[in-house]
């Protein structure tokens, strides 16, 4: 038995795929719209020219982001591109080409010590507050009488020189994890990462292998001494990551 035909030749049979071939076409449009959001307008890695190129499958609307707490609205992409300027230069003039630093790079930015702009606002918890504090401004949190707890030790960096002394720690009171420990380096204060530290309790020490030691100083540092905003987080895990590769001259030699 034939299928009803609803107009002339045309059938349910038809009509329903039909709608699915428009519907996969529109699926293709909007999501090639959606993942041009960010990262676009490209531009040439060697010249810099920024590729005009538009066209409705290459360009979509910016998507703005309501903000919890009051913080207003963020929309993607953001106004303005990240400056591309940076104190390096390529070994080579071709794409893909790697940079040497021109400078020091832990403070400018090269290569494992780069950054992003980040937002200057601190990370809140659920309930609105400062997910990153010393850990005296939250008593619910505390170091375990099995751990060792850093405070009070010396801090050996790479070159197995004496950096400093922990005289504080900072963590996350909504994970309860110590994200940062506070350094007494010469006199200035600054905030480490915890993840790139190692804690010897019967030792006393603290290895923290990304820097030497008289690099602890030079590293980035919030502006208030109880909060510490996203781009200052960022910045001092670039500076202390970047250490891995250009602490010394020997890391930045061929393993092989």
């Amino acid at each position: 038995m034939d299928d009803v035909k609803l107009i002339g030749t045309l059938d349910v049979t038809e009509l329903v795929f039909l709608a699915f071939v428009l519907f996969f076409l529109a699926l293709v449009f909007y999501l090639r719209r959606e993942d041009r959001r960010e990262g676009y307008p490209l531009e040439d890695e060697t010249t810099g020219r920024v590729d005009t190129a538009g066209g409705p499958l290459l360009s979509a609307t910016p998507k703005s982001f309501l903000m919890p707490f009051g913080r207003g609205t963020v929309t993607t992409p953001t106004q303005g591109r990240e400056k591309v300027d940076v104190a390096g230069r390529r070994t080579f003039r071709s794409p893909g080409a790697p940079y040497y630093p021109t400078g020091n790079p832990l403070v400018d930015g090269i290569g494992p010590a780069a950054w992003a702009e980040r937002a200057k606002h601190p990370d809140l918890n659920a309930e609105g507050h400062n997910r990153i504090v010393p850990i005296g401004l939250v008593h619910h949190i505390g170091v375990h009488k099995n751990d060792a707890d850093p405070r009070g030790m010396t801090v050996i960096g790479a070159d197995g020189k004496v950096a400093g002394t922990v005289n504080d720690l900072w963590v996350d009171n909504a994970e309860h994890v110590i994200r940062y420990l506070q350094i007494d380096a010469g006199g200035k204060t600054i905030l480490a990462p915890m993840a790139m530290s190692k804690v010897k309790g019967k030792a006393g020490q603290v290895v923290i292998d990304a820097l030497n030691a008289d690099q602890f100083a030079a590293a980035p540092v919030p502006a208030k001494q109880d909060e510490i905003t996203f781009y200052e987080e960022e910045r001092i895990v670039a500076y202390f990551g970047g250490g891995y590769l250009y602490a010394n001259r020997e890391r930045q030699e061929p393993i092989i």
